[in-house]
């Protein structure tokens, strides 16, 4: 379980894949081709291993269930 403030900015740019599902607010990830996804509650997605380094930013908070 993940428990992101309002404001969270990830400091890094992340290449560990994993799978998030978001139980609430909502979480933005830029991928390094610049496209962005967002996840709202209810919603998941899968990024493997060195496929796309990405950060994550939310400005209300999110709380999600991650698998690593």
């Amino acid at each position: 379980m993940v428990d992101d403030s309002p404001d969270y900015l990830a400091d890094h740019w992340c290449k560990k894949g994993r799978i998030p599902f978001c139980l609430e607010g909502k979480l933005e990830t830029t991928l390094d081709n610049q496209r962005k996804r967002v996840l709202t509650s209810g919603m998941s997605y899968q990024v493997c291993d060195n496929a796309k380094v990405h950060p994550s930013y939310t400005c209300t908070g999110a709380k999600l269930f991650v698998v690593d």
